[in-house]
């Protein structure tokens, strides 16, 4: 039996284990688990991943950042990123990958031009680093949003009505609206959201979250982490069959 599964703090309302459970059934793969495995710290990694027998595992919140440095390789464009959501594990060495910006890109309407465009992303966690990579691609620029000065990040209170408008996505990376706490969300001026505009949640529980519920009012275009959920499953499905290291 092949064993992978989702690392993190709080799993209870994570979709994971059922998408791979249900790919599982599906696909008729008998041979492999995937379990949900919460854990207070990060630094025993290596222990937990031989008790548990291991094959490989996805990381969330609040790890992709802190397993850097325990990780013994890492593809190059992880180590642009500098967050891992993906682990791979051969001759049990730890190789890291990050799937999130495949999936956040899986996720982008393809007739919207995006290129020298303004994106704001609200956040500088490990997510937001994905979603930064990503947008990067398309050769946008980029603001990013904190609660705290982080990477040149502007604060809540510099988010002008003129940011907002002059933007083609806005990408929240936090995890406010998540559920339960539906009624949470960014603090920006929505009023100036309107329908020339992308507005893309990273959250996929609720499927509309107040973010996106305030932005659609406006007119936007608005998409779930639904997408980018499913669409990095499958990368890191690949990266784990893949006899081929990158």
């Amino acid at each position: 039996m092949r064993r992978f599964g989702l690392i993190g703090l709080d799993l209870k309302h994570s979709f994971s284990k059922k998408y791979f459970d249900d790919k599982f059934w599906n696909e008729s793969i008998n041979d492999c688990s995937y379990e949900l495995i919460e854990v207070s710290s990060i630094e025993n990694i290596r222990e937990l991943v031989t008790q548990l027998k291991l094959n490989g595992f996805n990381v969330t919140i609040p790890y992709k950042e802190r397993i850097l440095p325990l990780c013994n390789v890492l593809s190059p464009v992880t180590e642009l990123i500098g967050a891992v959501n993906c682990i791979k594990i051969v001759n049990q060495k730890l190789i890291g990958y990050n799937t999130d910006y495949i999936g956040f890109l899986k996720g982008l309407p393809n007739k919207i031009k995006f290129k020298g465009q303004l994106a704001i992303i609200f956040g500088t966690g490990g997510a937001s680093k994905a979603i930064q990579y990503a947008l990067k691609s398309l050769q946008m620029e980029i603001v990013e949003i904190s609660t705290s000065k982080k990477r040149n990040a502007l604060s809540y209170d510099e988010v002008t009505p003129k940011l907002i408008e002059q933007a083609k996505i806005l990408v929240n990376c936090t995890p406010l609206g998540t559920y339960p706490n539906i009624e949470d969300s960014i603090e920006i001026p929505y009023q100036y959201i309107h329908s020339e505009q992308v507005c893309y949640d990273l959250v996929y529980n609720p499927p509309l979250t107040k973010f996106l519920k305030l932005c659609q009012k406006q007119g936007a275009v608005c998409i779930n982490g639904k997408i980018m959920l499913e669409a990095q499953a499958e990368a890191s499905w690949e990266i784990w069959n893949n006899v081929e290291e990158k």
